[in-house]
């Protein structure tokens, strides 16, 4: 038996503007993805992602990133009658697939309206 080691492939990175090119150039007439693809050593399947990413505006997204945040101070707001952790008249709306919706007696009438017609219409 003969093992023959041709080498370790490696993943490349491809800079914004090559990968811009490479869509572009799939956009000619009579130009297949596939042999675009070929051409530059790629899979046509990572091409079509690049083609997709770029329709969505998405092609240059490094991924997620930190954002800054500021943390202001709550103002300080009159002890309720009721101890947070012991709920009194809570209401339990069960809706179909599992889904529920619970509220207590403090909750605005108008908003869980809204609520409960967003959900009935996405049903």
């Amino acid at each position: 038996m003969k093992i023959e080691v041709l080498g370790t492939e490696r993943r490349r990175r491809w800079s914004l503007p090559d990968k811009l090119q490479i869509v572009e150039e799939t956009m000619q007439p009579g130009v297949t993805v596939t042999e675009v693809a070929r051409r530059q050593g790629l899979a046509p399947s990572v091409v079509f992602t690049w083609r997709r990413l770029a329709r969505e505006g998405r092609l240059g997204d490094v991924g997620p990133a930190f954002m800054p945040v500021e943390i202001t101070p709550v103002p300080a707001q009159a002890p309720s009658v009721a101890s947070p952790s012991r709920r009194t008249g809570l209401i339990e709306i069960v809706l179909g697939r599992g889904r529920r919706i619970r509220v207590d007696r403090e909750v605005d009438a108008e908003a869980l309206r809204r609520v409960l017609q967003v959900v009935e219409s996405l049903a």
